[in-house]
Formats: structure tokens, C-alpha cells, sequence
């Protein structure tokens, strides 16, 4: 029986290969591109399963390889659909020029949430003991703003000219209102009215 297939085989293969012989050899040219027409598809597969030929196409997605009338030509690129070309029937004295499309082939992937940190507690200690940006500059702002820092400076630092200036002005105004200014009311003034209740006592 095993012969039997072995021979059937062997007759099977050598009609193909009379009949491969037997038919115009045609030279397939072409170009591919994505389905806008726009675009150029480089490094496209091209191949006969059952003549074992292929070729792939260049980087302007151009190609071209001898096929016979019938040869099922097979494209397949990556992020591509695979697509099937039948070779017609043709005037075996011209080539056969095609312009072949490849539809993208996009396949969607479930959503994959990745953490660094394999337990919870682990991811709580790097969050409080991570290192913010410039937190060595806010630090060093936050030291020179400290109250006592700004107090001790200003006692240790002489005023500038510009500092002394604006406080003797200041004192000149302030004696130049109290000198012509109205009479303070000693009405509203507590130690008058001490001073006042004292003298009536005969203090």
C-alpha cells in the first residue's frame, strides 16, 4: 500500500511539473502599498507555495519574479493581512504590471496594569521616603524663611543706607505732626484722668 501512494506521488508531482512547464512563463511586476493608495509597503513577502519562488519588495515597494498562468501568489507583511493573488490567463509576450493593497491587521490586547512593588507595604514606604524634585531647594527656602533665622539677621545685620534714610524720614514726619499737628484730646487718655483723680485726692 505504502508503494502503492509512494507511485501515486511521484505520477502526481511529475504532471505538475509538466504542466508548470507547459505554461508561458509571465513576468509579475508590481507595486504594494496600504489601502490609502498613499503610502508604500518595503520588505512584503512574496512567494509560490507550490513553485517554491518568491522575492520581496524593495524600499519603494516595488518587486518582480517569473509566475506562470494559474501560480496562487501570497503576500504577507507584518501588521499586514495576508493577501491571495490568482495569476490569470496572459499574453505570454507582455508582463503583467498590478498595483496590490494590504489592509493593516490590528489586533487590540486586554489592558495589563503593571506595578513595580510585589506588596502593598512596600509600595507605602517608597511613596513616604521618595525624593521629590528640587526638595533640597525647598528645604534650604523653607530654612531661610524660619522666623527665628530672619530675627537673628536682622539683629546681627546693619540697616542699609536706603533703611536708614526711610526711618529718619519717618522720625521727621512724625515730629513735624506732633509739633503742628492737632492737641492730643486727654479726654480719652487713661493716665491723664489717673493723674487727674490723684491730684483731687491730694496725692
Amino acid at each position: 500500500m505504502r508503494h502503492l501512494l509512494f507511485l501515486f506521488f511521484i505520477v502526481v508531482g511529475l504532471e505538475v511539473v509538466k504542466a508548470q512547464e507547459s505554461k508561458p512563463v509571465i513576468q509579475f511586476t508590481g507595486v504594494v502599498m496600504e489601502q490609502d493608495s498613499l503610502t508604500v509597503i518595503p520588505g512584503v513577502h512574496i512567494y509560490v507555495p507550490l513553485g517554491g519562488r518568491g522575492t520581496t519588495t524593495n524600499p519603494y515597494g516595488f518587486f518582480s519574479m517569473p509566475v506562470v498562468e494559474g501560480d496562487s501568489i501570497i503576500f504577507t507583511a507584518i501588521g499586514f493581512k495576508r493577501t491571495h493573488f490568482v495569476l490569470p490567463r496572459h499574453d505570454p509576450s507582455t508582463s503583467l504590471k498590478v498595483l496590490v493593497t494590504l489592509a493593516e491587521d490590528i489586533t487590540f490586547l486586554d489592558e495589563v496594569e503593571i506595578f513595580p512593588f510585589p506588596t502593598e507595604a512596600m509600595f507605602k514606604h517608597a511613596v513616604v521616603t521618595m525624593q521629590l524634585p528640587y526638595n533640597r531647594e525647598n528645604a534650604n527656602l523653607q530654612a531661610w524663611l524660619n522666623a527665628t533665622y530672619m530675627k537673628e539677621g536682622y539683629d546681627f545685620y546693619a540697616a542699609s543706607p536706603a533703611t536708614n534714610q526711610r526711618y529718619i524720614q519717618d522720625r521727621q514726619i512724625l515730629e513735624f505732626q506732633n509739633k503742628f499737628g492737632p492737641q492730643q484730646n486727654n479726654l480719652l487718655n487713661p493716665w491723664a484722668w489717673a493723674s487727674f483723680i490723684n491730684s483731687l485726692k491730694g496725692k
